[in-house]
């Protein structure tokens, strides 16, 4: 398998994770935020397609998907560029509400596309390349790739487990 096939396989699973979070999902059960304080469904949809989308934008070089698909207005979240969500306390994930959950499944699904085109644009050797010097070991563009992509499973996962704490749900895998 090559890269290509690889990161498209990889940025797949958090489209699926999110088609079976969100099907039959009530919008109550969408915002609701566990005891109160916790993150909700909506918001980690949300957050994992905008954290993915902001990043490989940056590492593309061009428009985030959100601007340049006119999503924030689909999807009924005035966020703007680079937003997306680090450093939101209760009041923010709260205020985020969703106006159409389709439309966000279809966002996470434009952004996992996004990152399936740019990486089959690139080679393998400049999966190596640094992007990131602010960290130690310095960050490659493969391993931010692999960062955005895992961020997104992991945030897929909670969403299914305050799933099943608003509404005592399971995947059923």
């Amino acid at each position: 398998m090559d890269h290509t096939a690889l990161f498209a396989d990889a940025a797949s699973r958090p489209v699926e994770a999110a088609r079976h979070v969100l099907d039959g999902l009530s919008p109550d059960a969408l915002h609701t935020l566990p005891d109160g304080r916790g993150n909700s469904i909506a918001w980690l949809v949300w957050h994992a397609a905008r954290q993915q989308d902001v990043q490989v934008a940056a590492l593309r070089g061009g428009p985030e998907v959100w601007e340049s698909g006119g999503w924030a207005g689909r999807v009924g979240v005035d966020r703007g560029a680079g937003d997306f969500g680090f450093g939101d306390g209760v009041d923010q994930v709260q205020a985020l509400r969703i106006a159409d959950a389709d439309a966000l499944l279809a966002y996470l699904a434009a952004v996992a596309d996004d990152l399936t085109a740019y990486t089959a644009s690139i080679t393998a050797a400049e999966l190596d390349d640094v992007v990131d010097t602010a960290w130690t070991p310095h960050v490659t563009r493969g391993v931010r790739l692999v960062s955005v992509i895992d961020d997104a499973v992991a945030h897929l996962g909670q969403a299914a487990y305050v799933r099943g704490l608003v509404e005592g749900w399971s995947v059923g895998y």
